[in-house]
């Protein structure tokens, strides 16, 4: 989001990306270019609704008006864009950003729905044991226009009938990590008079569970999702120790118990099942006791596993006794189904391409 009066230079010496620019930027440079300030949403419908690369086709400007907006700005998008399709039909998608960095999102068919799975930063600032991105480290907050970017990038690659009808901020990082890129994504998300048009009721944002910053979700009108994976303390230590060191069960779901709901709205539980570790009638328990009387539902998902990583996914039979005695206990609890795990595209697997389908990524796919 640019700060200063002007807008931020392009590192490739073009000028301006225009997909760098809030809308205030935007209408700084439209001021300065002489045009009428209605020229800046005008801009934008060109960026996120019809997805154009080049300014020419801007149409609705003059020869003269795009020749001129062309000495100053250019349209930067995400690259060298990959694909790799799972034998269940998801598709993670791997562009490369402007630094050489590579940024995943995953499109999930499931029921009738279209859900993209975003990133908000490339790695994790977290160390949470079960997830492959946290071994990355942090590379860098993803800007605001590159996780808006993804959004683009895939819906130029849908099929003939395609239409993407959810969004889930459950990619690599921890979304509240990077607010102000994230608040500004959802702004372009969401808008409906120049920005792509995603009700904000079908866009959800997973978090390891920043507690402080969950208000900050409800002015986004978004849905929350808290990946809790652990009933003490001890074991929330153990699985995610960053974050539970910052933010312990009992301030966490003190935050939740507070969290601002809107009618017909409910909460998301995030609970990775490992075996051995989580997964019992004893810690079932424990979890429908720290839930109880919160509006809520619980989304179980069996670890995906991934090379090294000291976990092992639970039997059938353990997570169904576990969804059985959250439901005795009067809570939505539903079993998430792991889709993608043949291109480390499940949850948990992101940052890493896996090596028997790396030749698969040599061509890029589409501009």
């Amino acid at each position: 989001m640019a700060r200063s009066g002007r807008p931020p230079a392009s590192p490739h010496g073009a000028g301006t990306n225009l997909l760098e620019l809030d809308l205030k930027s935007a209408e700084r440079l439209v001021r300065d270019l002489g045009w009428p300030r209605y020229r800046a949403p005008q801009i934008f419908r060109w960026l996120y609704q019809s997805r154009v690369r080049d300014i020419e086709r801007m149409t609705d400007l003059s020869q003269a008006e795009r020749a001129r907006l062309r000495t100053m700005a250019t349209i930067e998008r995400l690259h060298d864009c990959h694909v790799l399709t799972s034998a269940d039909g998801t598709r993670k998608f791997l562009a490369r950003l402007e630094d050489g960095l590579m940024v995943e999102s995953v499109l999930i068919p499931e029921d009738g729905r279209l859900t993209l799975c975003l990133s908000t930063q490339v790695g994790c600032t977290l160390d949470c044991g079960f997830c492959l991105t946290g071994r990355m480290g942090l590379k860098r907050n993803l800007k605001a226009h590159e996780i808006v970017d993804q959004v683009l990038t895939v819906q130029d690659r849908l099929e003939t009938g395609e239409r993407l009808t959810n969004l889930v901020l459950m990619g690599m990082g921890e979304p509240l990590a990077n607010l102000d890129g994230v608040t500004e994504a959802i702004a372009r998300l969401t808008d409906t008079q120049w920005g792509v048009g995603i009700p904000a009721r079908r866009i959800t944002l997973s978090t390891a569970g920043l507690a402080p910053r969950l208000k900050d979700v409800a002015t986004l009108g978004i849905n929350l999702a808290v990946s809790l994976n652990a009933t003490t303390n001890e074991q929330r230590d153990r699985l995610m120790p960053a974050i539970n060191r910052l933010h312990p069960l009992n301030s966490l779901l003190a935050a939740c118990r507070a969290f601002p709901l809107p009618p017909r709205r409910r909460l998301t539980f995030e609970y990775v099942l490992l075996a051995g570790i989580n997964d019992t009638e004893q810690d079932a328990r424990r979890l429908a006791k720290l839930l109880s009387g919160m509006r809520c539902k619980v989304n179980l998902i069996p670890f995906n596993e991934f090379p090294d990583s000291g976990f092992r996914r639970p039997e059938e039979s353990a997570v169904l006794r576990f969804q059985s005695v959250l439901r005795k206990a009067g809570l939505h609890a539903f079993i998430r189904k792991s889709k993608g795990r043949d291109v480390l595209g499940a949850c948990g697997q992101l940052g890493q391409v896996p090596e028997r389908r790396e030749a698969a990524i040599l061509t890029p796919v589409g501009a």
